[in-house]
């Protein structure tokens, strides 16, 4: 099988054979996976990544987890025993799988600007278009999927520095306004956000669409420039770095040229997070994102990482976790990004995270006959 650049097989598993199963408790997915069926069957079924599971080879696990009612994790982990077989997903080249993790921010916001409330969160803009085969410019990179649509045609959107530079003033697309250009930014990356009012309400925003230009990892532009050590790079040393140099940090963050808008949304369950690509809450802790032209959305992998031990108390990371969004960094088929939770706490606990990862699929029997 092939992702592009990166060749890579489904080798049989038993349960046996993945690390620490027989400590998981896996039954937080149940919610997730009766929520990814409900999805599927009254608004549309997910699309198929490359590897080839279609929805239909899912819903007899998504049928028979809408029954089930484990009473604890070894009833929890019996379920998946008796309805999926594990596969291991590995690279031809040899390299182990890769695991970062994300989360959502919460941010103390105002619902009108002034004073140090500067900063603002934008929906999507009315001429922003979907971009396709069918009507992508020749002049535009395959990888642009949003554009804006002119009384002359279609033509690349405004970048973050144009855009925060006032772009979009005037036209009412403001959703609250924040006090640091930084905590926007990193908003962006998180692609969420809990938004926290003066009078203590709390409202939600969750990724609507993107300017259309590529995402470039400002980490790197740091690294390359001998900011930060290669060894030290995470999410909390480039705020550091951010914060400590006022005068550099707009031209730094405005080298990523991406900018994401967003749509309001409630919070109705504080304890889960924000409906993602797959349409359905990210539970933390047992949400992936993954690479979706690959792996198809509410599928379960089983995540084992020897290295990553600040998630569980000192203990090597291995749980079962289930497919449930995507990203611009996610690529290949042993790629992960782990959904930690909302909040400062989440964000700790995100921020350093890129670590070596062992990756099994669990596939549903009867399809999994295909792949023996």
């Amino acid at each position: 099988m092939s992702a592009g650049p990166i060749d890579f097989a489904l080798r049989p598993q038993s349960f046996a054979d993945l690390p620490g199963w027989g400590d998981d408790d896996p039954s937080a997915l149940f919610a997730a996976l009766r929520a990814c069926r409900r999805h599927i069957l009254q608004i549309k079924p997910y699309k198929t990544g490359s590897l080839g599971l279609t929805v239909g080879d899912l819903m007899p696990l998504l049928d028979a987890a809408e029954a089930a009612e484990p009473g604890n994790a070894a009833e929890a982990r019996a379920f998946f025993e008796a309805h999926c077989r594990p596969f291991k997903v590995e690279r031809a080249d040899g390299e182990p799988g890769f695991v970062t993790a994300f989360y959502e921010p919460e941010i103390d916001v105002s619902a009108t600007p002034g004073g140090e409330w500067k900063f603002p969160f934008y929906r999507r803009p009315d001429d922003l278009v979907d971009l396709d085969d069918g009507n992508r410019p020749s002049f535009l990179d395959p990888s642009y999927a949003f554009a804006r649509q002119t009384e002359n045609g279609i033509e690349p959107y405004a970048d973050r520095l144009a855009i925060d530079n006032g772009y979009l003033d005037g036209r009412g697309l403001e959703i609250a306004w924040a006090k640091s250009r930084i905590d926007v930014f990193f908003v962006h990356v998180q692609g969420a956000a809990r938004l926290r009012f003066p009078d203590g309400s709390l409202r939600r925003i969750t990724y609507a669409a993107k300017a259309g230009h590529p995402f470039s990892p400002i980490g790197r532009l740091l690294i390359d420039r001998g900011e930060i050590a290669p060894a030290d790079i995470s999410m909390q040393s480039i705020r550091a770095w951010l914060r400590a140099h006022p005068d550099e940090a707009d031209a730094v963050m405005s080298h990523n040229r991406s900018y994401i808008f967003f749509r309001e949304a409630e919070v109705e369950d504080e304890a889960l997070g924000p409906v993602a690509a797959a349409k359905v809450p990210l539970v933390p802790g047992r949400a992936l994102a993954v690479d979706r032209r690959i792996h198809t959305f509410g599928f379960p992998f089983y995540i084992h990482s020897r290295s990553l031990t600040h998630l569980d108390a000192g203990q090597p990371f291995q749980r079962l976790m289930l497919a449930l969004e995507t990203g611009t960094a996610i690529v290949g088929p042993a790629r992960g990004d782990i959904f930690t939770g909302s909040g400062d706490e989440a964000g700790e606990l995100a921020g350093t995270v890129r670590n070596a990862a062992d990756f099994h699929i669990l596939i549903p029997r009867r399809a999994a006959e295909r792949f023996r």
